[in-house]
Formats: C-alpha cells, structure tokens, sequence
C-alpha cells in the first residue's frame, strides 16, 4: 500500500473570459459513484448554465474520464484532465459550469479558460496525504498507562479514543508498520500479558 495525495472535501473558484464566466468545482471522490453524484449536484444547481464539462481521476483501475458538455472536441474536459494529470494529485472530479457571455472565444480561448479554471478551483484546495494506516487497541493497567501512553506517542500514533473503566483502553491509529515494534514495547512493558487487537490496514489522511 502506498501514500497518495488528494484534496479535501471540495473547493471552487471563478474566472471570468470575455464575459463568460467559468465557475470550477473540486471534490475528493474515490470511486466512479461519488464522483458521478458531485456531478450531479453541479448540474442541479447550475440547471441554467450553457456547459457543465468536467474531468476525474481515480487511483480505482486508473479510472479517468472527461467531458467537453458540447463545446468543441477537446476544448474543455480534456484539458482539465490534463490538469489534474498534472497536478499530483487522485482520486478527484472537477466540474467546470460555463455562462456563456456572448462572444465566442475560439478553440485556443476555450483552452485557456477551461484550464485556469480547473487550477484555479485546485489552488483553493486543501491538499492531503493519504498513507496506510491500521487501528490499534490495547488494554493496560491504571499503573502503567502513562507510560504506555508515552510509548504510543513515541510511535507515532493519533489517539482516537481513551476508555477508564477498572483497566485502561487505548484506541490508536497508526502508520502501518508502526504497530509491531509498538505492540512489542507494550507487551514488554506488561510482562508479556498485554491484551491487544489490530485492525486490517485502511487509508487515510495522516
């Protein structure tokens, strides 16, 4: 499993080409359905508009798909794919809604606009790396959960949750990898009677 890098939740930003105006829209969506669902919720709220083009880039199969919406052949969806392409970035849609302003821009203003758009909606984007992580919990006696919370700090892991009842839970993600030298400070620091369970690595932003 490797890292990636991705955006968070959704941005958007305008350009306006000759009174045109090109509104783009970014989402993070990880599979065909979500991105498919963002673009319907664009269209919807822009049921007026003269193009809806968009663009998405999937780490699933390598998927990627574009759309010019009936503006000229590759004047708008595949340069914002080539934006994404080049922007390091997966697992995305943007859709670019286009109002029309009244004066023709030809195919190389097309071009331009649609790419701008499509840049600038990822400028405004919150960029987040995404890596291999796995879900940790381990019960530990009152007396040694503060170190055992220190160890856990040391390896790196994010504290989801601490439960106190007669013994002490804690619920950590970490790195994968992380959690085997981890459990072995734990089990050692529990003479060997640490009760711990692992979880099937997952990604996520960390």
């Amino acid at each position: 499993m490797e890292s990636y890098t991705t955006i968070e939740g959704t941005a958007a930003a305008t350009i306006v080409e000759k009174k045109s105006e090109f509104i783009a829209s970014a989402s993070f969506a990880d599979t065909e359905a979500s991105a498919l669902r963002f673009l319907e919720e664009v269209r919807a709220e822009h049921r007026t508009a003269n193009h809806n083009v968009y663009a998405y880039l999937l780490r699933e199969n390598s998927r990627t798909r574009y759309s010019d919406d009936g503006e000229p052949q590759k004047t708008a969806g595949l340069p914002v794919l080539e934006v994404l392409r080049h922007s390091g970035l997966t697992d995305l849609i943007v859709v670019v809604t286009r109002y029309f302003g009244g004066t023709l821009l030809g195919t190389g203003g097309l071009v331009r606009a649609y790419t701008s758009a499509a840049q600038a909606a990822l400028e405004q984007a919150r960029r987040v790396t995404v890596r291999p992580c796995v879900d940790l919990s381990a019960v530990l006696p009152y007396a040694l959960y503060e170190q055992g919370a220190r160890l856990a700090a040391a390896a790196g892991a994010k504290v989801r949750d601490t439960r106190f009842t007669d013994e002490v839970t804690l619920e950590l993600t970490l790195l994968e990898g992380a959690e085997t030298p981890l459990l072995e400070q734990l089990s050692e620091l529990c003479r060997g009677k640490l009760r711990a369970q692992v979880g099937k690595p997952y990604y996520a932003p960390f």
